[in-house]
């Protein structure tokens, strides 16, 4: 299929209108829709908050009369399902468009083709494929949870350029610059969820969450803060190390604001009358491996499934960040390089051991390296051998 520069020019506009929903829109993916009469958008919309209507619709009440014989340009193939609003295909069939240009096929079951059969079958020209790899860009959880049933995971990683993440008293803060933690509030608010440890939450006072105050400016200006999400914050708590340890002392993570997912061992669960600060906790458990370390694999289809999280940010120490590494679920790893040495005896980044061949080493594809106020980010995935 061939497009025309006009088709590239109206499918860019759709997929940065698909851009307004990213710190919004979960579990729903983002999606931009224009419709176009001639060279001149007569409507254009995306979908901003899941059971709000979708990009279609919004697009389709600013074009009213005008969409009938236009071109509508999606960023996803338009749905077929009734869910929580009605048919995207079938509102456009009725709108009386006369082609619909889709940048992908929906991968979500419920869709997968039956959105374009629908409109083709009304006698709509439908045309997929313009600019995928754009869209595909938009949704990487959502696409990998429909496809696979499992969350896209994203490992964030602060070192310094010796690669340690704490001297070795364990003073950590801090090793990045402002900028770069206001880097990290934007990574956070794009998750369906941040996961840690209940060790890194007490070792560390961890609040992790998405903190307004540092949200970057230039998002802030953007958006209202109602409106960017805080993600579920999951905490591995295999030990109820929370339990054990919380006493009458402050502690942010309840202090701040977010659900809260606390999970347990098999048949283990915390007593939340010590945690009654916080109203949004809820717990669940979680299969142990042969080693009685949570089964990462299990849990993240867990999460997957029983929370529709498309999405996770995992912060936490050098053993939770290995064992992600070493058991191939890191999708993307998020790291960033202060200037500066701590020294030989400083703890390090990660607990890889053993490797005695270069051939054994972990090679990564660096995708993006950029500054941050003073740090690098250096954005990588794991190449597979």
């Amino acid at each position: 299929m061939t497009f025309s520069d006009v088709d590239h020019q109206m499918m860019s506009v759709a997929i940065n209108l698909a851009k307004q929903g990213i710190y919004t829109t979960a579990p729903n993916p983002n999606v931009g829709c224009v419709i176009v009469r001639g060279e001149s958008i007569v409507g254009k919309g995306a979908h901003l908050k899941a059971g709000e209507p979708h990009a279609e619709v919004h697009a389709l009440r600013q074009a009213v009369d005008l969409s009938e014989g236009a071109t509508a340009y999606v960023t996803l193939e338009p749905c077929s399902h009734y869910g929580r609003t009605p048919p995207c295909a079938e509102a456009l069939i009725k709108a009386k468009v006369s082609r619909v240009v889709c940048a992908m096929q929906d991968p979500n079951p419920q869709v997968a083709g039956r959105g374009i059969a629908m409109l083709r079958e009304a006698g709509i020209r439908v045309d997929v494929g313009l600019l995928e790899a754009d869209a595909h860009a938009l949704n990487p959880g959502f696409i990998k949870r429909m496809k696979t049933g499992m969350p896209y995971v994203q490992l964030k990683l602060a070192a310094s350029l010796d690669g340690k993440t704490a001297l070795a008293n364990g003073d950590s803060k801090w090793i990045t610059s402002p900028q770069a933690r206001q880097d990290v509030q934007a990574f956070r608010a794009k998750s369906g969820a941040i996961l840690s440890t209940a060790k890194t939450v007490l070792d560390d006072n961890a609040s992790l969450n998405v903190r307004w105050s540092d949200f970057p400016q230039s998002l802030a200006q953007t958006y209202a803060e109602s409106n960017v999400r805080q993600p579920v914050r999951v905490i591995l708590n295999r030990s109820n190390r929370l339990e054990a340890t919380l006493q009458n002392g402050e502690i942010n993570l309840i202090d701040s604001s977010g659900d809260i997912l606390l999970v347990n061992a098999p048949s283990k669960e915390t007593n939340l009358s010590q945690l009654t600060r916080h109203t949004c906790i809820t717990q669940t458990q979680a299969p142990l491996n042969q080693e009685q370390q949570f089964d990462l694999p299990r849990l993240l289809k867990q999460l997957a499934d029983e929370h529709n999280i498309n999405h996770i940010w995992v912060e936490a120490g050098a053993t939770l960040a290995t064992s992600f590494i070493e058991q191939g679920l890191v999708d993307e790893l998020i790291v960033y390089l202060a200037p500066k040495l701590m020294g030989t005896d400083g703890r390090g980044l990660t607990q890889i051991a053993g490797l005695t061949s270069m051939k054994d080493t972990i090679d990564l594809n660096i995708t993006d390296l950029r500054m941050v106020g003073n740090d690098i980010r250096l954005t990588a995935k794991i190449v597979t051998k």
